[in-house]
């Protein structure tokens, strides 16, 4: 029983890191509510917290401006 024990710590320190591009892929989909179980519990196990803190703050800001811009846009059309 303490073999799996010793298995488990020295794998542990071998954990793949997730990309940037996944950590992307993970908060817009989590923002939507459509994060698959195997991608939620992969960033648990792999990915550092503050980098998806970051890229939620990213993905915030630029959802919002986005909006902006469409109201923008919509409000000139309209002649508003």
């Amino acid at each position: 029983m303490s073999n799996a024990k010793t298995m488990t710590t020295e794998n542990s320190g071998e954990q793949k890191k997730v990309s940037p591009l996944a950590v992307m892929k993970s908060v817009i989909a989590a923002s939507f509510g459509v994060q698959t179980k195997s991608n939620r519990e992969r960033d648990f196990e792999q990915g550092k917290f503050h980098h998806f803190v970051i890229g939620g703050i990213v993905f915030a800001v630029l959802f919002v401006l986005f909006l902006v811009g469409m109201v923008k846009v919509v409000l000139h059309f309209a002649g508003v």
